[in-house]
């Protein structure tokens, strides 16, 4: 079996597939959680603070140094990190850097072996009991990871390499969360295994499948007889959990000072979390019902930083989290379609290459990645006919019920999709920059053209092959001798009820004659209708030959 080399580019790469992957099983690991509270935000929150790690090393990867890209994640991942197990997570990251900079300083590294994932590993176990107050209990997270590191550090005892090392810690994480159940009454009690030990097995299975090609086949963990779905009701508990997740950075402390800290926070809610950050820095996490004594306790102690608040009973990130308040997610295809989208300041997401039929498109999950992966509070997105109705519709209200404000709005091409693009303004209110983008829209007439495959009778006519057909409204309404013709007669018909701009995009099929179809509609419109704008692009979509709006 080939081995790749966890350098800094294969790092990285684990950074985006455990992101992947963590959309993908966010919702099951947020059904799983029940302890210590039922917050159904464990998964969640994991996905957000990897994606913090991310995008700080992203920048970093360039340098081919795989101790910088460790760092980079583990600084993205402590300063980004939300609820508790996302703490958790920003102690494995910064595990890793630790080791990693000390192989450094005593000899050059350009990639992290076995005998350093295994060391890793076990210094994550002693970061994470240390943050979480230096109390073990069995049955959690630390279960999981101490089991994975035991398996890692038998292993390079035999000097194993990396794919065994992978395997082993992956196969042990699994067998440990196998045993949570039993190891924890609130865990058998409600049916489940523990959400934070999964959340791991998520993380060790994306590494391994970076560096192999191959993801492990893994059980759905959700409780006995659960159906899948996004969020989750608090279970029934003899106590309500506390109302608020506080999160902030302190600094300009000393060790007593933070220990003190600690029981105080402890004495006002549960799973306090202390963990060192950038900086001489700490961040600091309580469930609590007071959270403004929280934040007090923390100003007692030292410099407070970055506060955020949210409430535990809805599971949604606090919006202060984002990078940016609003964003446009337009799904485009074709290399100039994506330039075009992007020169006008939209995130772009396109259907996969390798699909026959682009408009059998984006799928839900990949929609909830890329609205993520805008990192604003607020996301206007812009299907253009490349998503299906029902994943339209998954996706966007998965990422509602992640806090995400998202506004789908009704484009059926993309230049529905620019007409809408053109009049976005991100100082409007969400709800009246929705409406204005969407009347935009909806504005437009559009149309397309193709190139007949085969002879047919159509609303328009007959057809042989080679014959250009015009298409408005998902019917034949033009049957000419080829696409420039049938584009002639399409714009005029769209024309027919006025407008004062006609756009037009030439997607790959036009080949060499992209130039010459351009030109020959730009006559066409400036002759039969004078005052009328024209604007082509070349766009490269595949399917229709030409995309054409009015508006």
């Amino acid at each position: 079996m080939p081995e790749r080399r966890l350098d800094a580019s294969a790092l990285r790469d684990w950074a985006y597939a455990a992101v992947g992957d963590l959309v993908r099983h966010a919702e099951e690991i947020n059904r799983l959680n029940v302890f210590p509270v039922a917050d159904a935000d464990t998964g969640t929150n994991m996905l957000f603070t990897m994606r913090a790690a991310l995008a700080e090393a992203d920048p970093v990867v360039g340098t081919g140094d795989v101790t910088a890209v460790a760092a980079a994640l583990a600084r993205g991942a402590l300063n980004g990190a939300r609820g508790n197990s996302g703490v958790i997570l920003s102690q494995i990251l910064r595990a890793l850097a630790d080791v990693t900079a000390d192989a450094a300083a005593d000899a050059d590294i350009a990639d992290i072996d076995a005998d350093l994932l295994g060391a890793a590993l076990r210094h994550a176990v002693v970061l994470v009991v240390s943050a979480m107050g230096g109390e073990v209990v069995d049955g959690t997270v630390v279960s999981v990871l101490q089991a994975a590191a035991d398996a890692v550090e038998q292993l390079t005892d035999d000097r194993a390499g990396l794919i065994q090392a992978l395997m082993a810690a992956g196969d042990a994480a699994a067998d440990a969360l196998d045993r949570t159940p039993g190891q924890l009454a609130v865990l058998a009690e409600a049916g489940v295994v523990d959400a934070g030990g999964r959340g791991l097995l998520v993380l060790l299975d994306a590494l391994r499948a970076t560096v192999t090609g191959h993801a492990p086949a893994r059980r759905a963990y959700l409780p006995a007889g659960a159906a899948p779905r996004h969020g989750v009701e608090p279970l029934e508990a003899e106590q309500p959990p506390p109302e608020f997740e506080v999160m902030y950075l302190v600094g300009g402390c000393d060790q007593g000072a933070l220990d003190r800290l600690r029981v105080a926070l402890g004495q006002l809610g549960d799973s306090v979390a202390l963990a060192p950050a950038a900086a001489g820095r700490h961040s600091v996490h309580v469930h609590t019902d007071d959270a403004g004594a929280a934040v007090e306790a923390g100003l007692a102690t030292g410099e407070v930083s970055r506060i955020r608040i949210s409430a535990l009973a809805t599971g949604r990130v606090a919006p202060g989290g984002w990078s940016r308040p609003r964003a446009v997610l337009a799904v485009v295809d074709g290399d100039g379609a994506g330039t075009l989208f992007g020169a006008e300041g939209a995130c772009v997401l396109r259907p996969d290459a390798e699909l026959m039929d682009p408009a059998d498109g984006v799928s839900a999950e990949e929609l909830l990645r890329a609205v993520v992966d805008t990192g604003a509070a607020q996301v206007m997105v812009l299907p253009n006919g490349y998503v299906p109705a029902e994943d339209l519709v998954a996706g966007c209200t998965a990422a509602i019920g992640w806090g995400i404000d998202v506004v789908p709005l009704p484009c059926g091409s993309m230049v529905q999709g620019l007409a809408a693009l053109a009049v976005h303004d991100p100082d409007r209110q969400a709800v009246d920059d929705g409406y204005t983008m969407a009347r935009a829209a909806a504005g437009s007439r559009h149309g397309s053209v193709r190139i007949a495959t085969e002879r047919a009778l159509t609303w328009a006519g007959a057809c042989a092959p080679g014959d250009g057909l015009a298409i408005s409204g998902d019917e034949v309404v033009v049957v000419a001798d080829d696409a420039g013709a049938a584009a002639a007669r399409l714009i005029d018909l769209l024309l027919s009820s006025g407008g004062e701009l006609v756009t037009v995009l030439i997607g790959a099929a036009a080949g060499a004659d992209a130039g010459a179809l351009a030109d020959l509609l730009a006559a066409h419109v400036h002759r039969r209708h004078p005052g009328t704008e024209f604007s082509s692009y070349r766009t490269d979509h595949r399917g229709d030959v030409l995309l054409i709006g009015v508006e």
